[in-house]
């Protein structure tokens, strides 16, 4: 009878120094669901008016490019303030790149 081999597994390892982006104590880490932070059904209607009246990411535009914003940031973040939150003025519409990369970047060195 033939024995199975043994295979090594292919899954990288978590480097933790990389997934330290949610402090802790955040207003992220609590145990609410997205929903209940604000981001539920009237968001994501505000969301998809927002992006139909301000199609183009911004930091796409300063840099002389044309990208599709996808995503509305908060201008400055709102950690759980619901008046900041809901504050259009403290919106801005950036494509996915530079909200996950650069935007987080910039709110890490604050």
């Amino acid at each position: 009878m033939a024995r199975l081999q043994t295979l090594k597994s292919s899954v990288p390892l978590l480097d933790t120094r990389r997934v330290q982006t949610m402090q802790a104590g955040s207003w992220r880490t609590s145990d609410q669901t997205a929903a209940q932070r604000g981001y539920g059904y009237k968001w994501q209607k505000a969301r998809e008016q927002f992006l139909r009246e301000h199609p183009l990411c911004l930091m796409c535009q300063a840099q002389g490019r044309v990208e599709a914003a996808t995503v509305v940031d908060h201008i400055t973040p709102h950690r759980g303030d619901q008046s900041l939150f809901w504050r259009r003025s403290n919106w801005q519409p950036l494509c996915a790149t530079h909200h996950s990369r650069d935007k987080q970047r910039e709110e890490q060195r604050q």
